[in-house]
C-alpha cells in the first residue's frame, strides 16, 4: 500500500492510500472554496457533567445529493469533486463540514452563561472513503479492501492522537438515511476529540470498578462469559469473536472484540488486522439478510483514550441498527430519550440465533 498526503483548494488535508505500486502524483484542486469553517464551541452541561459541541455552521452541509451530483466520487472533466482524483482506492480527508475545528485561537464572547464553560471546539473530523463505487457498501468490499481501511484507520488514528490537545480518536460508519446519512457514497468517519467521550468514560470507570473488586480484567470477562456461554455468538475466527451482548440496547446489536486485548487499532498485529476483514465481511452480509434488505446501522470502534486508561481498555467494535423489523424502526421512547433507560422489543438471544441462521 502507498500512502500519498496534499492539500484541496482550501488547505484541507487529503491522504489516498492506494493498493498498487505506483507511486501516485496528486492531482491540484481546481476549485476557489470559501475558508474552513472555525465556529465550532463547546459547552459544559454541569447536571451530566459532559460537552456539548455547538457547530451552527453545519446547518449547510450538503444534504443526500443526487448521484450524479456526489462530492465523494472520483473528479471528472467538468466537475470536481473533494477528491481531486480519476480514480482512487480509500481516501481521507478533513470534513469541509466539521462539528470540531483546529486551533486558531479563537476567542468566545460572553453570552452571558452563569459560570465559565465553553471553549473553542478545537478538533479535528475527517472522511474516510471506503471506495470509489458510489453504489457499493462496506459489505461489497473485498477482504483485501478491508485491510486498506484498516491501514487507513490505524494511520488516522495516529496522526490525530498526535495532535495537540487530542484525547480521543473515534472512527465510526453510519449506513442508511434511516440512521442519518446525509451522503450515500460508502464512507465513514473519524473524529478527534478534545476531552474523554462520556461513553468512553462510563466504561473506563466500570473497569476499573470490577479491577478493584475482582482483580479481574472487565472486557476479557464479558468476552470470556460470551464465548462459554455461545448462545449469543453469532460467528467466531482465529483472532475475533462477534456477538450480541446480553444486555442490547437496540433491535440489532453486535459487538466484535479481538481475543487479544489490545488499546487501540495501531496495537493490533498484522495477523488480527487480516483476520478481522473476513469476520466483519461475514457479519454485515448477516445483516443485511436478516431482513431481506439492506440494514441501515452505525459501526463504531471503541478505541482507549490517548492519555489514559490504557491499561484497562479493551478495543472493540459496536455495532447496531435501529430496524426492528422489515417494515419497522425503532423510534427512542420516552423513557429512553429522556431517562437514559433502554427498552428492547427484541430479546438478545434470538437476535443472535437469526443472524447464526442468516445466510450471508
Amino acid at each position: 500500500m502507498r500512502r500519498t498526503s496534499a492539500r484541496l483548494a482550501d488547505g484541507r488535508e487529503i491522504v489516498y492510500f492506494d493498493e498498487g505500486e505506483t507511486p501516485r502524483e496528486p492531482s491540484p484542486d481546481p476549485r476557489v472554496l470559501p475558508p474552513a469553517a472555525t465556529g465550532s464551541e463547546m459547552r459544559f452541561d454541569p447536571l451530566l457533567r459532559e460537552w456539548v459541541v455547538i457547530a451552527s455552521h453545519r446547518q449547510g452541509r450538503t444534504h443526500l445529493p443526487p448521484s450524479d451530483d456526489c462530492p465523494l466520487c472520483p473528479s471528472t472533466d467538468g466537475r470536481d469533486t473533494e477528491i481531486p482524483a480519476a480514480s482512487y482506492d480509500v481516501v481521507s480527508f478533513q470534513n469541509r463540514f466539521p462539528s470540531l475545528v483546529p486551533d486558531h485561537g479563537r476567542v468566545l464572547g460572553d453570552i452571558g452563561e452563569p459560570a465559565p464553560s465553553r471553549r473553542a471546539g478545537t478538533g479535528r473530523c475527517e472522511v474516510l472513503v471506503f471506495s470509489s463505487d458510489h453504489d457499493a457498501s462496506f459489505a461489497d468490499l473485498s477482504p483485501a479492501r478491508v485491510d486498506t481501511v484498516m491501514a487507513a484507520w490505524i494511520d488516522r488514528t495516529l496522526a490525530l492522537s498526535a495532535l495537540p490537545g487530542v484525547e480521543q480518536v473515534y472512527c465510526f460508519e453510519n449506513r442508511g438515511p434511516e440512521i442519518g446519512v446525509t451522503l450515500h457514497h460508502p464512507h465513514g468517519q473519524i473524529y478527534a476529540f478534545p476531552f474523554v467521550t462520556p461513553r468512553t468514560r462510563r466504561m473506563l470507570d466500570s473497569a476499573t470498578a470490577h479491577h478493584e473488586s475482582t482483580g479481574g480484567d472487565l472486557f476479557a470477562d464479558v468476552l470470556r462469559d460470551e464465548r462459554e456461554a455461545g448462545v449469543r455468538v453469532v460467528a467466531r475466527s482465529e483472532h475475533w469473536t462477534a456477538f450480541v451482548p446480553v444486555a442490547a440496547r437496540w433491535p440489532v446489536e453486535v459487538h466484535l472484540y479481538p481475543h487479544r486485548r489490545v488499546p487501540d487499532l495501531p496495537a493490533l498485529s498484522r495477523d488480527e488486522r487480516r483476520d478481522f476483514g473476513h469476520l466483519y465481511l461475514d457479519v454485515l452480509r448477516r445483516l443485511d439478510a436478516l431482513h431481506g434488505v439492506p440494514l441501515p446501522y452505525v459501526s463504531a470502534w471503541h478505541q482507549a483514550p490517548v492519555r489514559e486508561g490504557r491499561d484497562l481498555f479493551h478495543l472493540h467494535l459496536e455495532l447496531f441498527s435501529v430496524r426492528r423489523a422489515p417494515d419497522r424502526l425503532k423510534y427512542l421512547a420516552g423513557t429512553e430519550s429522556g431517562m437514559g433507560v433502554f427498552v428492547n422489543d427484541v430479546a438478545p438471544e434470538d437476535t443472535a440465533r437469526r443472524l447464526r441462521e442468516a445466510a450471508p
